[in-house]
């Protein structure tokens, strides 16, 4: 398979144009003829009117029909959960369909999509083997390699992180690996099966989770007791193997999602996961518990209370709105009649219309009752206490959800978690 991709004699397919479809796609595409597929009709328009792709090694397309031109798939469509927070499969599905209707002998299909571990050989398999009438082993082979895309980092880039690859035998393993070795510079680490390496991936973010809802329930204790976190963090980081972990919403596609997927698994099989649930209920909960502090400071001050929310982004100097926990705390203070204007510099009005149903505002008032720092965005950093005087109230409260201003503010009340 290698060498017939390497040679163009047939080509190789990524299925969903995201922010991990895209960057795997442009990657192949400098070393073989690459068909990148979405189901997002202006999402291709717009890769095709990309001077920055054009290419004579790769196209863009929506028509499904494109993918029998291929013969190794990589997968990488979204893995979300619904408002019930159980693993929506709906994506996978349809990838697996899609794929399965232009399946022949020989080829190759390797998911990078997370999910929990047997998922691909459970849930994916059957349909590929349905859908084509052909037989794992006998016919075609089966991979997974986690994705460990950074939305916004330029250092942890897609080639210089260590690829975790794995297939349904020896061979499959072996030209998995020998495909992705010639994009990522970092290494490849051959897991012994596919559920090891989906588990592998689920476990980078379910570990993350857990840390930070462990910081999370800290500051809401120390809160209580009128100490500062962020003076705590400092503090202990000064013990060589202190793990320096911040309080925060946890939001974006991997934290805030993936550890439903192994809960859910694990559920299915007879065991409720007690540790990795009460992080998530944690986690979850910090966008209200923000907003209640929000709430019983303006409420006292005034009987019609104005906040700024100054971010919208899951993270800081990146337009990705997905899953974005501030908005739960903007909807609880909307609950409450308060004025909520939201601003962000990187975040696109459309999309967050769309999504949130909010609409971001170009000119700050000079008469807030609280602004909320959410993220660190390189315009919010050098903000000094001049600009939160002018734009409040005498008695107002600034609210600093990750402790940028922490000493600096002494003429307004000041809260960060």
């Amino acid at each position: 398979m290698f060498q017939q991709l390497q040679e163009k004699r047939t080509s190789l397919a990524v299925i969903g144009l995201g922010y991990v479809g895209l960057p795997v796609a442009l990657a192949f595409a400098e070393h073989f003829s690459v068909i990148g597929y979405d189901i997002n009709v202006d999402l291709v328009k717009e890769l095709q009117g990309n001077k920055q792709y054009n290419s004579e090694t790769i196209i863009f397309t929506n028509e499904a029909a494109a993918l029998s031109k291929a013969s190794f798939f990589i997968v990488t469509v979204p893995t979300p959960v619904n408002k019930y927070n159980v693993p929506d499969l709906g994506p996978l599905t349809i990838a697996s369909t899609q794929i399965g209707k232009a399946l022949k002998r020989g080829d190759y299909v390797v998911y990078e999509s997370t999910t929990y571990p047997g998922c691909t050989e459970e849930d994916c398999l059957p349909i590929l083997e349905k859908c084509s009438g052909l037989t794992l082993g006998k016919d075609f082979k089966l991979g997974y390699s986690p994705e460990r895309i950074n939305v916004g980092d330029t250092k942890n880039t897609l080639q210089n992180v260590v690829k975790v690859v794995s297939g349904s035998d020896e061979e499959a393993l072996q030209e998995i690996a020998q495909v992705y070795s010639l994009i990522i510079t970092a290494g490849i680490f051959k897991a012994p099966s596919i559920k090891v390496a989906e588990a592998s991936k689920i476990v980078e973010n379910t570990q993350r989770d857990m840390n930070i809802s462990l910081m999370n329930e800290l500051s809401m204790i120390f809160d209580k007791m009128g100490v500062n976190t962020f003076d705590v963090i400092e503090a202990a980081s000064t013990k060589w193997n202190f793990l320096r972990f911040q309080p925060g919403l946890v939001g974006g596609h991997c934290i805030g999602v993936d550890p439903y997927y192994l809960t859910y698994k694990a559920a299915s099989l007879g065991y409720e996961s007690k540790v990795i649930a009460a992080s998530r209920f944690i986690n979850d909960d910090m966008a209200k518990y923000v907003a209640r502090k929000i709430i019983t400071h303006v409420l006292r001050t005034t009987n019609e209370p104005k906040v700024l929310v100054k971010g919208v982004t899951f993270k800081e100097n990146v337009s990705d709105i997905r899953n974005s926990k501030i908005v739960d705390t903007v909807k609880e203070l909307l609950a409450f009649n308060i004025k909520v204007d939201v601003e962000d510099p990187f975040a696109k009005q459309e999309d967050v219309q769309l999504q949130y149903g909010l609409k971001l505002v170009e000119n700050e008032s000079d008469d807030y009752d609280a602004i909320v720092v959410t993220i660190p965005h390189d315009a919010y950093v050098n903000l000094d206490e001049n600009y939160f005087i002018t734009h409040t109230k005498p008695n107002a409260l600034i609210v600093d959800l990750k402790g940028i201003y922490r000493n600096k503010i002494n003429h307004r009340k000041y809260w960060s978690l």
